[in-house]
């Protein structure tokens, strides 16, 4: 009997294990054997530390379980090892808030940005989050190094600058009474064929009558200093110089500006460099040309103050640059002349806290942009940390003025902060794994352009605070094989097994491998991993993510069905290479939705009542019906009417819809053809209707046929030719009635005219025969009586 109830128990015990194998959590799937390995896997996971915990059957892995869990086994609470991470604030210095203008303080005496310093206890998997708060701070010292080519084509703009230092001291007044200034000059590398090496070029490099200097890489002419007569005086003693190529060697010089702290004077203040040239930039790789291959070190090189390197190390390139700048905390203000203002506007983008602005011609601007580029750059308040150590991730959420909340990379930033306004960030620090060192990590949060930051430091939970109690080679452990420790032996180097039972010289015996076969005729582990002591040791995968299960290693969370190239669908999780869907999912690859929203006509019925909602599709039980819930009908008479004023409006922009054609016909898909016979014809596969309508406005008809395709896109074929009845021309008939009647009377002009020439000569015709048959003579006609009467004057005497 009592050999009964014991198997009865370890059976039961067996069941209780798979069944927690096939529905565990990945605290389970990671089959950790120790406390640490336990904590690392999740947040979730907990170790159980009571030596009564496990059941006859058990590995030791199942001590790892989330709490829950764990409690529902028998667990209490205080045997659970789940220790938890937390943030200690170090340093908390307020930010400065200076309530009496007059007074002046020390750099180092002012706070911008608050806490100071943070210990962050990081539990693999759970996220510690802590808020900075940054305010601008009023009167804030700034130092200004004005970076200026000197090349020949930058004459009239030396002029002035000579007076730079005295005017900007005044203007810059207004914004800090804690002002400096310093000035450098750069032309270019000195060899071919950046300058002409010939003697006389070399000491006055300038055409003509023209005195310049020799050329020259970078000088450092001026310190930082606050006497602007002293910036003023050493300016005017400045001679232009000159080269043969147009790019200039300004990186260079910028390089030096940045990494020789020394010689420049910067201060821990706001750090600002003014660049100011008429030409473009040489940059890493250009310097082959005069035959220098050695990459720029990035370390200073100034004697006497002049750069001296020059023809030995290449240019630097701009991702070099950035690093030092940002390094050193340098903001860069770019002053240029409008012609290369797209160049450095595009290496604006990539150098952070960098401004660009127009200089005039002759640089008689340049105290205005100066300050319109300070203003636009201390406006700006964007976040970056040093470099993370691998397995960390940090998360950035901005909140600015008037409620403004940044997500993502925006999270980094807030814009238009004005001086003594108070912005915060809440910043996220969460690591996916223990470092393998395990010792602790520094890393630095700091705004850009500014000298403060802030410093975190990482402590890594790795392992639990039971595992410093452990008891080395513990009478637990198969007497002394093992350390006790957190309730579970921790095997000497060896021995194996739950207690350390084993021997690893005898992990091979066939008694134990037939523990390891689910029958007879199975591999031992399914193939999927080794017989250890009895017990299967799933193997581990390549992907952490991908892992064997069970007893017997027969299960797997990479072998389910897949559907879209995805693992269940991604709508659901492999267990033992079945599917467990999510809710509203089912299916062999969960690609079933079971959600019939979208198959919701505007009559709120399910597929119109024309069909069956099948995983999220409506499926038509009627073959003429289509679309994405059954409510189209290509081959229905009233789909030409219904698509009438859709089809006129794409079509030839007319119609009742032309005003709101986007909004209400966007899903049709308009293909013009050339006549009818274009026109497609209905096929079984493709349903045509062919439609013939009446346009609204000039009583014309226009031919369509009207298809669905892919049960979503309504395509539509038109004539794109009106077909119009053409009604009488009046014009031509006018005409031609006029012309007819005009055309007429000539006729009968001339027809009349033609019968009176016929008459008239027919009558003269018969005079004239009538004449010639006369018998008589007019001259001896007694009645004839002359016309002509002779009087004779009787004193007429003929003289």
């Amino acid at each position: 009997m009592a050999l009964k109830l014991l198997l009865i128990s370890t059976l039961l015990v067996i069941i209780h294990y798979s069944s927690s194998q096939q529905d565990g959590n990945e605290c389970i799937k990671a089959n950790a054997k120790s406390c640490g390995e336990c904590i690392q896997v999740g947040e979730k996971c907990g170790w159980c530390m009571n030596p009564d915990f496990l059941k006859q059957g058990e590995p030791t892995s199942a001590r790892c379980d989330e709490v829950e869990s764990l409690q529902k086994k028998g667990c209490l609470l205080a045997d659970i090892a789940n220790p938890r991470g937390n943030v200690t604030v170090d340093k908390d210095t307020p930010v400065t808030d200076r309530k009496d203008k007059t007074e002046k303080l020390k750099p180092e005496d002012i706070t911008q940005i608050q806490p100071q310093k943070l210990t962050l206890n990081l539990r693999s998997g759970e996220a510690q989050s802590f808020n900075l708060k940054f305010k601008r701070a009023e009167d804030y010292p700034i130092d200004l190094y004005y970076l200026m080519d000197l090349s020949y084509s930058m004459k009239d703009d030396l002029e002035n600058v000579k007076n730079l230092g005295t005017d900007l001291m005044r203007e810059m007044q207004q914004i800090t009474s804690d002002f400096r200034i310093g000035f450098g000059s750069f032309v270019e590398k000195t060899v071919m064929p950046y300058i002409s090496t010939t003697p006389a070029k070399l000491l006055n490099p300038c055409t003509g009558d023209q005195n310049c200097t020799s050329p020259f890489s970078y000088k450092n002419v001026l310190k930082l200093t606050a006497d602007g007569a002293q910036f003023n005086r050493l300016v005017s003693q400045q001679q232009i110089s000159g080269n043969l190529d147009s790019p200039e060697g300004g990186f260079d010089a910028i390089m030096q500006v940045a990494v020789c702290g020394e010689h420049i004077g910067w201060r821990n203040v706001t750090r600002l460099l003014v660049f100011s040239t008429d030409a473009g930039f040489h940059f890493a790789g250009d310097g082959k040309l005069g035959g220098i291959v050695l990459p720029n070190d990035g370390k200073c090189h100034l004697e006497n103050n002049m750069y001296t390197m020059s023809h030995y190390y290449d240019y630097p390139s701009i991702a070099h640059l950035v690093q030092k700048l940002s390094d050193n905390n340098i903001q860069t203000i770019f002053a240029v002349t409008q012609d290369f203002q797209s160049v450095y506007r595009e290496l604006k983008n990539l150098i952070p806290k960098s401004a660009v602005g127009t200089l005039s011609s002759n640089s008689s601007n340049v105290i205005k942009l100066i300050i319109d580029a300070y203003n636009s750059l201390s406006s700006e308040v964007i976040l970056e940390n040093s470099k993370l150590p691998e397995g960390l991730v940090m998360e950035y959420q901005a909140h600015c003025k008037n409620g403004v909340i940044g997500e993502g990379e925006n999270g980094r930033k807030c814009s238009n902060i004005s001086i003594g306004d108070e912005v915060s960030f809440r910043i996220s620090v969460k690591a996916t794994k223990c470092p393998e060192h395990g010792k602790s990590e520094v890393i630095k949060i700091k705004p850009l352009g500014f000298t403060e930051e802030v410093e975190l430091v990482l402590n890594f939970i790795c392992k639990c605070e039971c595992q410093a109690k452990g008891i080395p080679n513990s009478m637990l452990c198969n007497n002394g094989n093992g350390t006790f420790e957190c309730g579970a032996c921790s095997c000497n180097e060896g021995r194996i097994g739950r207690e350390c039972e084993c021997s690893t010289e005898e992990v091979n015996s066939d008694d134990l491998d037939a523990n390891c076969r689910r029958d007879n005729g199975t591999d031992i582990c399914s193939n999927n991993g080794d017989c250890i002591c009895g017990t299967c040791e799933c193997k581990k995968r390549e992907n952490p993510e991908e892992r064997y299960s069970g007893k017997f290693c027969e299960c797997d969370n990479f072998n389910c069905d897949r559907s879209g190239n995805k693992l269940c669908g991604g709508h659901g999780r492999c267990e033992c290479r079945v599917c467990i869907c999510d809710a509203n999912y089912t299916g062999s690859a969960c690609d079933c939705s079971l959600d019939t929203t979208t198959c919701l006509a505007k009559n709120k019925q399910i597929c119109n009542g024309r069909g069956n909602c099948e995983c999220g599709t409506c499926k038509c039980t009627d073959p003429k019906f289509q679309g994405p819930t059954c409510e189209l009908c290509p081959t229905c008479p009233s789909v030409c009417t219904e698509h009438k004023d859709c089809v006129e409006c794409l079509a030839f922009g007319t119609g009742l819809k032309k005003d709101t054609c986007e909004e209400e016909c966007s899903d049709f898909k308009i293909i013009k053809v050339s006549d009818q016979s274009k026109l497609p014809q209905p096929v079984q596969s493709f349903p045509v209707m062919h439609c013939k309508e009446r346009d609204a406005n000039n009583d014309c008809w226009f031919y369509y046929t009207y298809a669905v395709n892919n049960d979503t896109e309504k395509e539509v074929h038109v004539v794109e030719k009106l077909e119009c009845s053409t009604g009488p021309d009046i014009i031509p008939i006018v005409a031609g009635v006029v012309a007819g009647i005009v055309l007429i009377g000539l006729a009968l002009l001339l027809i009349w005219k033609l019968l009176m020439i016929i008459h008239d000569r027919r009558e003269f015709a018969k005079f004239e025969k009538e004449k010639m048959n006369a018998k008589w003579d007019t001259g001896e006609n007694p009645i004839y009586k002359s016309a002509v009467t002779t009087v004779v004057n009787p004193k007429y005497e003929g003289k």
